[in-house]
């Protein structure tokens, strides 16, 4: 699927750049060639040494900032896949701080998309987040605008063999910012703020979100949102599993966060089919014949009114389960205390 072919990576010195990266000289090692583009310096010195060029001779490093336009043209020349990671996430940031949230995930975005167009790629992934589903934070609301642009996309690439697509998956385990590291640093106090012990999130490990990228790559007709069917997790469970020993102390909703998140609503459920593995959210101007689309992938409708919420979902990892994950995806030296 990537043998003999050039991929670009916005945001790739970020956690999901770097497994992606470990993937693909895994799974391709005939990868044409793979640039790296972030405008994090300091992370680009510290990727090269892990990935040298000297050792890897298809990586490149291209420092770079998806609000530029020019500087994405320059990168994207002779690129044929593009991988969108890079964003500004964090949502309480992006509360204080809206107009850069919006540069970065809104601007940056058409940046992507008009640098494809002009460039000739020929398939470009952008990675989305639960929060964009019905939003409540800015962040959620730049990410749902960065969706719409890249579904819009399909429709003005011509007669260009370009493809744009979408996937949406909740909390990455083990990611910068995320809740667990966050409690293994917290354990050694001996409390655990807990922001609201009714709270639950989607889970999914670093390498399946890189998997459904790879999916996307190789299936996407145009204009899809891949969802993943994952479990979803207890706040109070997570912080059960890493420090049995510690208090947890409720410290309310922080600015911008939800009790419960949710990748499909029930207004996307008339677009929305189940492909066996993941919900694709299909688009509601389409550059496909959607009966086809079903037929090939055997895909069928999902229910009117069905949503995919991480309160009400059928599928739940346990202390028990939560601890191992945590074991093989965050910390290989994780233990707790009985």
């Amino acid at each position: 699927m990537l043998n003999n072919k050039s991929v670009l990576i916005t945001g790739g010195t970020g956690s999901f750049g770097k497994m992606f990266t470990k993937l693909i000289f895994e799974k391709f090692p005939d990868v044409k060639r793979l640039v790296i583009l972030s405008r994090d310096e300091q992370k680009h010195y510290q990727m090269a040494m892990e990935y040298p060029e000297s050792k890897y001779p298809a990586i490149r490093y291209f420092i770079g900032d998806v609000r530029d336009e020019n500087r994405l043209i320059s990168a994207f020349e002779g690129i044929d896949i593009v991988i969108h990671a890079a964003a500004m996430k964090h949502v309480h940031l992006a509360e204080f701080n809206p107009m850069e949230c919006v540069k970065t995930n809104v601007l940056g975005a058409e940046n992507v998309i008009n640098a494809a167009v002009k460039c000739n790629v020929k398939k470009v992934v952008a990675l989305s987040t639960d929060k964009a589903a019905a939003p409540i934070n800015l962040y959620g609301a730049t990410k749902l605008t960065s969706d719409k642009l890249f579904i819009a996309a399909n429709n003005i690439r011509g007669k260009r063999d370009l493809v744009f697509s979408v996937v949406r998956y909740g909390n990455v385990m083990g990611s910068n910012g995320s809740v667990m590291p966050f409690f293994l640093k917290k354990r050694k106090e001996g409390v655990l703020p807990i922001t609201d012990k009714r709270m639950t999130r989607f889970n999914i490990s670093l390498e399946d979100g890189c998997e459904m990228v790879f999916n996307a790559i190789e299936n996407a007709w145009g204009g899809e949102i891949f969802v993943p069917k994952i479990p979803s997790y207890k706040i109070i469970d997570v912080a059960t599993a890493i420090a049995p020993e510690c208090a947890q102390e409720e410290v309310g909703i922080r600015p911008g966060e939800k009790l419960h998140e949710e990748m499909i609503t029930i207004s996307d459920s008339f677009y929305t089919v189940d492909l066996g593995k993941y919900y694709a959210i299909l688009p509601q101007n389409p550059i496909f014949d959607i009966k086809e689309y079903k037929k090939h992938f055997n895909a069928k409708n999902v229910p009117i009114e069905f949503s995919y919420n991480s309160g009400s979902n059928d599928q739940w990892e346990t202390v028990e389960s939560l601890r191992k994950l945590i074991k093989e995806n965050v910390d290989s030296n994780f233990d707790f205390i009985q």
